[in-house]
């Protein structure tokens, strides 16, 4: 079984073909530059050119999440040995509200934006990572740990700076991957403060199509693609 999703190939002319709006593609991270996938999320295109991917999460989307061996989930594990003790994967439903995540190509973050219930704006989050490489199935990135708050009110703040080192403590990411990540944060925040796009396109004011069926979660999620882009 493999996702419904759209063209993401490079055609003749070298030129990357985009997914058409309502596609069903998979966002996916890997836990580590080379090695296994442990979370995939099956996402709705919103948009997709050479400037932005635009998905949405539906809430109850079937998804794959980490989880200690013993399935405990991760965020329960006292953060000394978060990174240290053996893991699965482990499927079930996002739940709460649906997220809408922007990505611009290159760019080592993604943005998201969450709302409350009844579509009350609470805030972007900005998800540092590597950058998205697109596959015919999906897009595929790292997580960086480390990310950025932005409020309704323009405000910021780091999220998750405990993780991020307890990370590097752990080995799971080098001094010279930790400063280029943090430097990346600091140009995500540049941005913030210019009120640069995303943040100023209006997205907070975006909802899905009524229309849209919720995407399945294949049960060869985890393959590996060849990438083509990024």
């Amino acid at each position: 079984m493999t996702a419904d999703c759209g063209a993401a190939r490079r055609n003749g002319s070298g030129a990357t073909e985009y997914w058409t709006p309502g596609s069903h593609i998979l966002w996916r991270y890997r836990e580590n530059a080379g090695s296994r996938f442990h979370i995939c999320r099956p996402v709705t295109v919103v948009r997709d050119d050479a400037e932005l991917l635009a998905v949405w999460l539906a809430p109850d989307t079937e998804c794959v999440r980490p989880v200690l061996a013993d399935g405990t989930p991760v965020h329960r594990e006292p953060l000394e040995s978060r990174y240290t003790k053996p893991r699965a994967t482990r499927r079930g439903r996002w739940f709460g509200t649906g997220v809408l995540k922007l990505a611009q190509p290159g760019r080592p973050w993604s943005v998201w934006l969450f709302w409350e219930s009844g579509w009350r704006f609470k805030n972007w989050y900005v998800n540092l990572e590597e950058p998205l490489a697109r596959w015919a199935g999906g897009v595929d990135s790292e997580d960086h740990f480390l990310d950025v708050v932005v409020g309704p009110d323009r405000t910021w703040s780091w999220q998750d700076e405990d993780e991020f080192a307890e990370a590097q403590r752990a080995g799971l990411m080098d001094a010279g991957t930790a400063v280029r990540v943090r430097e990346a944060g600091l140009q995500a925040v540049e941005v913030v403060r210019a009120w640069g796009s995303p943040f100023s396109d209006g997205w907070e004011n975006w909802r899905p199509d009524p229309a849209w069926t919720l995407p399945s979660l294949p049960d060869d999620w985890d393959r590996t693609p060849a990438h083509v882009s990024t």
